[in-house]
């Protein structure tokens, strides 16, 4: 979600200026690859670079057929095979033992539904998205649709050029997306010419909300900027829970923590920190937070703290089932043998993308399979027209 908040804004900006634009995605890969479909990188005409859709190995060569797209005013699909001896030789060489496709599309002013235009409503609602890219992988010279079909709770936008035939293949396509939780790649047939679609689900950044505003919180705040995350700081006392210690917070509260909820917006891609370093601040935050339905909450501390927790809690007649308990990360991080207050942060931050992308966050190098989750399934499907 960061990549395409920064696309959007730097969007805005070559827009302000005169600028023109055109946007590169990697729509399909087989093998393996630095980025996965879904990875974008905005190319403005004097070549300045936001997002990246590899290493930085394929960026040089995608600018330049991106200013020839933008010349042509017509979308591109480019192949990269980096199985091949010979891209070392064009200067290519990734080394990752994969085909990438991307497809580039110049960005057309006077298209409402521009490519840039969808991605601009994706990250204005804090939902899930689904966009749909379509491409022709049979036929590169073809033209290729691209970016045509946006998917979201208040409806949907798709493209004119959009073959009415088309679209309820499309409907469906997202909903099986936003019901497995996942992306998936399908093949379409329709005015008898044979099409790629990635139907990408886009899942809205996780908000933070960290309870406690001492100097240890100021790193978590600064990690979850960097990747994209809001994040909102509580704490009842006043002459720390301030805007001056934490700019980079979306928002700061003072609140006791029967207050707290009645401040902070909440939905499932909410996550909880309790760092206040106050142990009936933490127990009356945590008696809070267990009713609700949350992915993750932090509990900062011993294990002896945790089990005093419980134990009190259920004293108050308060029955901890297994969904409770298994949302609550006591002591908090991953074991990294973090010490001060900055690798802890690191430590808390990789242990809830570890929970969010749903692994166990062992050694890359004793993974037996793919890094990356196999790709979906592709379904052929033939549209007439």
């Amino acid at each position: 979600m960061k990549e395409i908040q920064d696309i959007v804004r730097a969007f805005a900006q070559h827009t302000s200026e005169g600028r023109q634009t055109a946007l590169a995605t990697v729509v399909h890969l087989e093998g393996s690859s630095y980025r996965r479909p879904g990875a974008r990188m905005l190319v403005s005409e004097d070549g300045q670079l936001t997002g990246a859709i590899s290493g930085g190995c394929l960026e040089g060569d995608a600018l330049r057929k991106a200013r020839l797209a933008m010349s042509q005013g017509k979308p591109v699909l480019v192949k990269y095979d980096t199985m091949d001896d010979d891209d070392a030789k064009l200067g290519v060489g990734l080394g990752c033992n994969g085909i990438i496709h991307i497809l580039i599309e110049p960005i057309d002013l006077t298209q409402p539904r521009n490519p840039l235009a969808l991605l601009q409503q994706v990250i204005s609602q804090r939902e899930t998205a689904v966009i749909v890219t379509l491409f022709s992988l049979q036929d590169r010279k073809a033209d290729q649709p691209g970016t045509c079909f946006l998917a979201q709770s208040k409806g949907e936008i798709y493209t004119p050029n959009l073959p009415d035939t088309l679209l309820p293949q499309l409907q469906k396509a997202a909903l099986e997306a936003i019901e497995q939780k996942s992306s998936v790649t399908k093949d379409f047939r329709f005015d008898g010419k044979d099409f790629t679609a990635f139907v990408e689900l886009i899942q809205p950044a996780p908000v933070l909300v960290i309870c406690g505003a001492g100097n240890d919180v100021m790193p978590l705040v600064n990690l979850a900027s960097l990747l994209g995350w809001p994040t909102m700081v509580v704490d009842g006392r006043a002459n720390y829970a301030t805007a001056e210690r934490f700019p980079l917070a979306e928002q700061v509260v003072v609140a006791k923590p029967e207050q707290v909820l009645n401040q902070v917006p909440v939905d499932q891609n909410t996550l909880f920190l309790l760092f206040t370093h106050n142990y009936n601040y933490d127990l009356a935050m945590l008696r809070e937070l267990l009713p609700l339905e949350l992915r993750y909450v932090g509990v900062l501390g011993p294990k002896k703290k945790m089990e005093r927790m419980f134990s009190e809690l259920q004293e108050e007649g308060i029955n901890l089932k297994e969904e409770h308990l298994k949302k609550v990360f006591g002591p908090v991080g991953l074991d990294l043998g973090a010490e001060t207050s900055e690798e802890i942060a690191l430590s808390v931050m990789a242990e809830i993308k570890a929970v969010l992308s749903r692994r166990n966050a062992g050694f890359l190098r004793e993974k037996a399979e793919s890094i990356h989750a196999s790709s979906a399934s592709i379904v052929s499907e033939t549209v007439s027209s």
